[in-house]
């Protein structure tokens, strides 16, 4: 057996072998990256975006997400929970970037806590401006998700030949409010009347619904935040009821919805991807411009259209996706 001293010089050289081996690990570590998600797993907006994120961060930095859930949620003390929570993680894992998706984390989160901190914040789906939120920042960079209003309201007008009056429908929610400001200002612009139902339940939206077949067309507004949907029963009344030309910006309402000029979630978390890596890399989210999305969809829902007995341009049925579920 070899004398103690001899026992002790072993297991120090195997210590310092472990460290020389582990120091090198340790140098190269994967940076940190959070996510906070103003919603929650299963809407189909957030897939969307998340898919897009980690699709573009696959590999670059270990990636952990925070969903707020502030759809389902939705009381003040819920959303000012779900932020606190949210902060906490900040604070206590260190994140080297933090990613935020859509207005809520924006609101309860960045602006009241990071704004100018030293930690670099990109941010994605923000409603339509992000002047609410006295940005810039010299921390913080991001992607504004606008619709094309304008271009609905034009196909609805061409399609109708004369239009005058429509109702936007869509669920009580912050999203929703902001979303129904800009279909205000655009409707004023084109000079059609524009009314409108926020609502909080299925049978509150088909009462809506049943409504806005008195007016020329539709704007599907989101559902979600409507906590007892009930797909199937809306399903059937619109597939039985609709004699009006509707129309969304949405993909999940197509379902619903004849006519849809929808926005691609997985373009915001894409850009949100190649930002954190710039950013990774030293660059300063100061100098990275604020964008809008640049892409949409066309959709036609084949089931409802052929119950409605209104006609669509051929052109526009050539180029649009079909939703024959």
């Amino acid at each position: 057996m070899a004398p103690p001293w001899r026992q002790v010089d072993t297991l120090k050289g195997l210590l310092w072998g472990i460290l020389l081996v582990a120091w090198p690990l340790q140098l190269h570590a994967q940076p940190k990256c959070l996510y906070i998600s103003s919603y929650h797993k299963g809407y189909d907006w957030s897939d969307g975006v998340e898919r897009g994120l980690r699709g573009g961060l696959e590999g670059v930095c270990e990636l952990k997400q925070f969903d707020m859930d502030t759809k389902r949620r939705k009381q003040i003390e819920e959303i000012e929970l779900a932020a606190e929570q949210a902060r906490e993680l900040i604070e206590s894992w260190h994140p080297d970037v933090v990613i935020t998706a859509d207005d809520n984390a924006m609101k309860y989160i960045v602006q009241p806590y990071y704004r100018d901190h030293p930690i670099p914040f990109v941010f994605c789906g923000i409603n339509w401006t992000v002047e609410g939120y006295g940005l810039p920042y010299r921390n913080a960079t991001g992607m504004v998700e606008v619709a094309p209003v304008g271009v609905m309201f034009n196909q609805a007008k061409s399609i109708l030949n004369s239009a005058q009056n429509a109702m936007y429908i869509g669920a009580d929610t912050l999203t929703e409010r902001k979303n129904l400001s800009r279909f205000e200002k655009a409707a004023s612009i084109e000079g059609v009347a524009l009314e409108h139902r926020l609502v909080s339940s299925t049978a509150e939206w088909l009462e809506a619904y049943r409504q806005a077949q008195s007016f020329d067309f539709v704007i599907m507004g989101s559902q979600s935040g409507i906590n007892d949907w009930q797909e199937h029963q809306v399903v059937d009344v619109v597939r039985a009821e609709t004699r009006r030309l509707s129309l969304t910006n949405h993909e999940w309402m197509m379902p619903y919805t004849i006519l849809g000029f929808t926005k691609i979630p997985e373009e915001q978390g894409e850009w949100a991807a190649q930002v954190v890596k710039s950013v990774l890399d030293g660059t300063s989210p100061a100098d990275i411009p604020v964008v809008s999305n640049r892409k949409w969809e066309i959709w036609i829902n084949d089931a409802i259209l052929e119950q409605s007995g209104i006609r669509l341009p051929d052109p526009l049925i050539r180029k649009a996706k079909k939703l024959r579920k």
